[in-house]
């Protein structure tokens, strides 16, 4: 028996049950490996009617996930209102999209699932459910507190060999300054370092970091944050045996030639580390949370209300999330 794949439900009203949905009912063809999804069982059913999908759901535990896999897809049921009405979020149904989450966390942690995959969530209807996080990472993070200690939770974004880490996530862009330090961009290093070697069986990674202003500050004269905050950064990082290098100019950094000298950039903000992966493979790369006691993987799109319940959503950065949550627990 092997252990399955989490997957948590996402927004109701979006297109990530009709992905995961579209995905199990290809499941053969694809070879994929045995999940559980953790959502409602009723919606789900009514979203599979609705896309034509000819695919049974049923209760279970992970550990009958594996053989119940073959025949039916295997739901962990969250009880709550969760109507099927694609494009239309619905304020009740929060509730059960933040408990998915929390209870595929739990059951990854508990080492009843190997890792982690997340469908897009919708937080402005999770806010009214109490929801109070920025974004998917920080929650994940504090889900994962032990003993008091929050992780350190780094958003990295993957396709192939090419990988994007911003040092800043969910903040507003004129507060990037104030947040970065030496101390975060070093352990941001070592987080990825760890990660790449543990998780992507990279035995010496090569990491480059970018600097905050143009041209990586000229030396000073276009900002001080290169000088006072990144390089020493990197010094510390480079004096414990990390290869790391930088602060180098974001704008010529990302050109992929460049990038791929690289088994990792890290990025001092959202947009400098979303927008290179984002253009290159927009449909395909993969969003995953380092520095967590387990591994988490999910798609990089949103939940594109506009297409939910047409079927015409591309699968193909959900398969990949599924394919690296798969090959990065079967490597650990």
């Amino acid at each position: 028996m092997h252990k399955p794949l989490a997957i948590s439900m996402g927004e109701p009203a979006g297109i990530g049950p009709d992905i995961l949905l579209s995905l199990y009912a290809r499941r053969h063809e694809l070879n994929l490996p045995p999940f559980i999804v953790y959502g409602h069982l009723d919606f789900l059913r009514a979203r599979a009617t609705r896309l034509g999908l000819k695919i049974g759901a049923e209760a279970a535990q992970p550990a009958e996930a594996e053989a119940l896999f073959k025949r039916a897809l295997p739901v962990y049921p969250i009880e709550g209102s969760v109507p099927d009405q694609p494009g239309l979020a619905s304020e009740g149904a929060g509730d059960v999209v933040i408990k998915s989450i929390a209870a595929a966390v739990q059951a990854t942690l508990a080492g009843a699932c190997r890792g982690l995959v997340t469908a897009p969530i919708h937080k402005a209807v999770l806010y009214h459910a109490g929801f109070n996080h920025p974004g998917h990472t920080e929650y994940l993070a504090e889900l994962c507190t032990r003993d008091g200690k929050t992780p350190l939770p780094v958003m990295m974004l993957a396709h192939g060999g090419l990988r994007a880490v911003p040092v800043t996530i969910h903040v507003p862009l004129h507060d990037v300054p104030g947040l970065l330090s030496r101390e975060l961009i070093a352990e941001t290093i070592r987080v990825v370092h760890h990660d790449l070697v543990q998780h992507f069986r990279i035995s010496a990674p090569q990491i480059a970091v970018a600097g905050l202003n143009p041209h990586a500050g000229e030396a000073g004269t276009i900002g001080r944050e290169e000088l006072e905050i990144i390089q020493p950064a990197v010094a510390d990082v480079q004096a414990e045996g990390i290869a790391a290098e930088g602060p180098l100019p974001a704008d010529t950094l990302f050109y992929p030639t460049h990038w791929a000298r690289y088994d990792a950039v890290i990025a001092m903000y959202h947009d400098q580390a979303l927008i290179p992966i984002k253009t290159i493979a927009f449909e395909e790369a993969v969003n995953l949370t380092l520095g967590l006691p387990i591994v988490r993987t999910s798609p990089d799109h949103g939940t594109a209300f506009n297409l939910a319940g047409t079927g015409r959503a591309s699968p193909k950065s959900f398969l990949s999330a599924i394919e690296m949550a798969d090959a990065m627990t079967r490597a650990a």
